[in-house]
Parts: structure tokens; sequence; C-alpha cells
């Protein structure tokens, strides 16, 4: 008994290994194929729920993961790139999403000869994705199927029912009377514990297929494992949101409650939904072993899509219960202590498309706090030049300490997204995808020098009042309108970033490059001049510093334009 009882698991561990490695592959190979319009579907997400419910089934089906891309969808809404009523509409595509691969499974898989179907998947698609040429991707995604469908047929051959039946009777369950919905229960049980630990409700749900299909399970019993799926998928958005703010745990319990609820009222009305799914499809599951695969899957389908429908016309008052069940503990949330840049690795999620658009928005951040010094050392300037240099001295020092703080801010950023890329280039990705990152690794380096010179040249103006070496006002009034420039050149950066400058903006900033370095040389000559005619020299040396540390940031900004 042991020993059979431990071929048994060792034949679905494998199995399930086998699985999820083809669904690795196959999902990898379709992220690099199309891995460029994801980046297009998150701006199409946030047009309205129905737009957010095709985006979730599309990218869903794209990743193969509902986990994957649930986990995605909560740290944007942490990233601020969704809100949390936008996320709600694309969280119900993603269950709808889910479903396709259990299609597939259910389709091809259990009518045709599986280990003839996969053999060739996985020699053909060897083949086409050893060459380096334009359809590369494609050969990974035919080798992913084949693996895919080589772990079922292992699933398949390894679960015997007469073995299995000789430990546990599960058809006894479902065989008469009130045991019927016994069975349900147990299964809706089964169905999230399985799911949490295998980590892939694709997974569970082909391997609840194959065990109903090989008549270790009855019927009922497998839909409500199916129905169970559904809310261990929940758990990782729930893990990821621990560490984000208040709308991303928001949007974690969003998925935790629609699935739950969902499960809630499809348990008691199981009998008369799988009814509605054998007028549907063809077959009779209840007497034929055959129809069993297609109709668990259209159950699965046909479930996500009724609830769906239920929530979807009260979106905006289902965001307003979240948010009364979860409010804010303060009108304002505070982060503290180092930055952080939460996500689950691309060995766990297998989507880096996903997570690089992710980090993305954190580059946009990210430029968004080197602008933001500059624009304070901005009004500082501003502000000396009209009091003279009086009483100046406390809020220049306030400055500097400001800016001190944002550039460890920004070296903190610069750490953590440096280490996320390097991950992300272990991973298989498409040659345009890593070009991408290296594109990113480099503006990410040209911010952080922003940083450095931002603080820098808070610095010098800390220096030019303390040692009373104020700037005269006809200096002031060559020198503002330059830093004005270089001001601007960072504003259409911060805009564009993450998106594609339009030709009047790339026209612009070469203009800007040309203004800011001609008028550095004539600031610096007319600096020289005034050292000559006798002028104090350390304040125009200070002065000359500045320029060329101004004339910097313009340079590091004409660079990222370029990358961009």
């Amino acid at each position: 008994m042991v020993a059979l009882l431990l071929n048994i698991v060792l034949n679905i561990i494998g199995g399930v290994c086998m699985l999820l490695f083809g669904m690795k592959i196959m999902s990898e190979g379709l992220q690099k194929s199309v891995g460029g319009r994801l980046r297009a579907a998150l701006n199409f997400m946030t047009a309205n729920r129905f737009a957010g419910v095709l985006t979730g089934f599309a990218v869903t089906a794209v990743v193969q993961s509902s986990t994957a891309v649930s986990v995605m969808i909560v740290s944007f809404v942490n990233a601020g790139l969704l809100s949390l009523t936008q996320s709600i509409g694309v969280l119900f595509g993603i269950n709808i999403g889910t479903t396709l691969t259990a299609w597939i499974i259910s389709i091809v898989g259990f009518r045709i000869s599986m280990s003839g179907l996969a053999l060739p998947a996985i020699g053909l698609g060897f083949i086409l994705g050893s060459f380096k040429w334009k359809y590369r991707t494609i050969g990974e995604v035919i080798l992913g199927f084949g693996i895919l469908f080589l772990g079922l047929d292992f699933l398949t051959s390894g679960m015997r029912m007469a073995d299995v039946n000789e430990i546990f009777d599960f058809a006894a369950l479902g065989a008469y009377g009130d045991r019927r919905f016994l069975a349900v229960l147990i299964g809706a049980g089964v169905g999230v514990v399985m799911t949490i630990i295998i980590n892939s409700s694709t997974a569970s749900v082909a391997l609840i297929i194959t065990m109903a299909f090989g008549g270790i399970i009855p019927y009922e019993m497998a839909a409500g494992m199916i129905l169970g799926a559904n809310i261990g998928t929940t758990l990782n958005a729930v893990l990821i949101s621990l560490n984000g703010n208040t709308d991303a745990k928001r949007a974690a319990l969003v998925h935790v409650m629609f699935n739950i609820i969902g499960v809630a009222w499809a348990l008691p009305l199981l009998i008369p939904l799988l009814g509605l799914v054998n007028l549907i499809l063809p077959g009779n599951p209840w007497a034929a072993t055959e129809a069993i695969p297609l109709h668990l899957a259209g159950l699965h389908t046909t479930f996500n899509i009724i609830n769906t429908l239920v929530f979807l016309p009260f979106v905006n008052q289902y965001s307003r219960l979240i948010c009364f069940l979860m409010p804010n503990k303060t009108t304002t949330e505070q982060k503290s202590g180092p930055y952080q840049f939460a996500y689950l690795s691309g060995s766990r999620t297998n989507s880096p498309e996903l997570n690089i658009i992710r980090a993305e928005k954190e580059i946009i951040d990210m430029a968004g706090v080197v602008s933001s010094m500059y624009s304070r050392f901005c009004g500082a300037l501003r502000d000396l030049r009209e009091s003279g240099g009086k009483d100046s001295e406390n809020g220049i020092a306030a400055l500097c300490a400001e800016l001190s703080g944002k550039e460890q801010h920004v070296n903190d950023m610069r750490e953590a997204l440096s280490d996320f890329f390097v991950e992300c280039s272990r991973e298989k990705l498409s040659a345009r995808t890593g070009r991408r990152v290296v594109k990113l690794l480099r503006i990410i380096g040209n911010l952080k020098e922003m940083s450095d010179e931002c603080r820098s040249v808070s610095r010098l103006l800390e220096k030019s009042v303390v040692k009373d070496c104020v700037f005269k006002p006809r200096e002031m009034d060559k020198l503002i309108p330059y830093v004005d420039m270089v001001e601007e050149f960072l504003s259409i950066l911060k805009e564009r970033l993450g998106r594609n400058p339009t030709d009047e903006q790339k026209a612009r900033a070469g203009e800007l490059e040309d203004d800011i370095d001609k008028t550095r040389k004539k600031l610096q000559k007319m600096g020289r001049k005034r050292i000559e005619a006798g002028g104090n020299v350390r304040s125009e040396l200070l002065f000359i510093e500045l320029v060329r540390r101004i004339e910097k940031l313009g340079d590091y900004c004409f660079e990222i334009s370029e990358a961009v």
C-alpha cells in the first residue's frame, strides 16, 4: 500500500512539474511575441470597465497565469498606474482569461493521443526555436505546448483509477443523496488548498480535469474543486499587497471577495449551473466520461462570465464597499524607511514583460523626484535674487538638507531598480525587450547623476551665501533664464518618459540642448571677463562652476530624451 501511494504521488508530482514547465516555456514565447503590445494594453485598460475586462482577459491569455497578472495589477495600483476602480474590471477579466488553457486541454488533450501530439510538437518547437530567425518565439510556444501535453499524458497514465481507488474511493462521496453536496464542499476546499500548493490555478484545473476524466473523482466533486481553484489563486495577490499601500491592499481584497462571493452563490446552485453548461455543450458528463473535460472547462468559463456580469454594473458601489471595509488609517500615507520596489521575481510569475512595465512607472516617479529637486533649487535662486542674499542662510541650509534627503531616496531607487533589471536580464527576454532593459538602465544612471548635480548646485548656492559671495542682480538676470531652460527640458522629459515623444517635442529637445550649450559658453565667458576686470574671483569662480553644473543637467536630459 505504501509503495502504491508513493508511486501515485510521484507520478502526480512529475506530471504537474512537467505541466508547469510547459506552461512556463509557452508563456515566455507568447510574451516575447506580443510583449510590445502589453505596454499598449495598459493604456487601453484604463478606458472603462468593459475595456478593463477585455484587457484582463487578453493579458491573462498571453501570460497563462492569473496569479501573475493579478499580482501585477495589485502592484500597478500600489504604484498609481491604475486607480482602484479601474483595476476592478481588469481583475474580473483575469478570471475569464485563465480559463483559456482549460479549453485547449479539454478540446485537444483528451480527444487526440497526447503522447502522439506531444512528441512531434516538442521536436518541431525545438527545431524552430534553435535558429536565430524572426519566428523563433513561435518555436518556443510550440515546444511549451508539447511539454504541457506530455505532462498531461503522464498524469493520465500515472493516475489509474483502480490503483487510486484501492486507497480511497472518492466516487462513493458523490454516489447518492446528501453526499453529492458534501462531495462538492470537500472538492471546493481541496481545490483551494491544491491551487495554493501548486501556485497555479491553470495547472490545478488541468490536474482536476485529468482526475475526473480518469474516473478518480466524481463529476460534481471535480466541479467543486474547479470553483475552489478560483479562491486559491488569489493568495499571491494578497501576499504582494502586504508591503503596499492601502489601495494595493484594497485591490487584493477586490480579487479575494469577488472570487469568494462568486463561489458562495455558485456552490448551492452548482447542479443548475452544470445543467446550463450541459445545455450549451454537447455530450452528457453524467453518462460518458469523454464529455467531462469539455464540460468542466465550460463550467469554469460560464461561472466566471456570470460572476463578472453580476458584478460589472456595480463596479462603483463595489469600490465604495471595499473602501468602507478597508479605510485609510490616516488621511495621507507617509512612506518611511528606505525605498523598496515590491515585486514577485520572474521565476515565480513568469511575467518579465509585466514586471518591466511596473518598473517603468517607478522610473517616471524617479524622474519626478529629480524634477522636484531642481524646481526647489530654481525657487531658491529666484528668492535669492529678490532678497539680495539677506537672511537667506537658514533657508538655503534647509534647501540643502531637503535635497540631500531626496538624493538619498534617488540612490535607493537606483539600487533597487538596477537589481530588478539585473534579475530581468537573467530571464529569457526577447531581443527587443533586452534592448529596452539596457536603455532603462542608462536612464536610471542618468537620473541618479542628475540628482547628484541638483545637490551640488544647492551646495554651491549655499557656499555663495555663507562666504558672502552672492551673485549680483545683473548676473542673476543672466543666470535665471538659463536655469529656466533646463527646467523646461526636465518638464518635457518627465511628461514624455514612458511614452513616445512627439516630433515637436523631439525638435524642442534638440533646440534646448543647443541653446543651453551656447548660453553656458556665453555665461562662462562673461565670468572670466569679470575676473580679468578685477571682479571678486571667489564669486566669479562659483558662478562659472554653477553654470557648468547646470549645463551638465541639460546634457543628462538630452541623453535621456535620446534613449526615450
